[in-house]
């Protein structure tokens, strides 16, 4: 993909995780800066950014860092092959302290 298509696609994920967390009424703030999604729940944070240069996209957490690789319409993890959204919604519910689930 070129690298205006992977913005045009990760700007559609980041307002899709912004919509998502507001329809759940989690009590997050969420900034989004440029390459960077800031998710704040009172203090435990998530951040979702996007690695322009590799076309990935990044998720820290407490639980650790996590980088992802679209491959044939899937983000994936390289490390471990786990899913980008299930990975998003589990540290988000754990940030938040209540479920919270995102698909792909």
């Amino acid at each position: 993909m070129t690298e205006s298509e992977f913005l045009d696609l990760s700007d559609a994920i980041f307002a899709r995780i912004e919509t998502a967390i507001d329809d759940a009424g989690l009590d997050a703030d969420t900034v989004c800066n440029g390459n960077v999604l800031e998710l704040d729940f009172d203090g435990v944070k998530v951040i979702v950014n996007r690695h322009t240069p590799n076309q990935e996209l990044w998720i820290a957490a407490k639980t650790g860092g996590y980088h992802f690789a679209e491959k044939d319409g899937v983000w994936l993890s390289a490390r471990d092959g786990a899913e980008f959204f299930a990975t998003l919604s589990q540290v988000v519910s754990d940030a938040a302290g209540e479920p919270f689930t995102l698909t792909a």
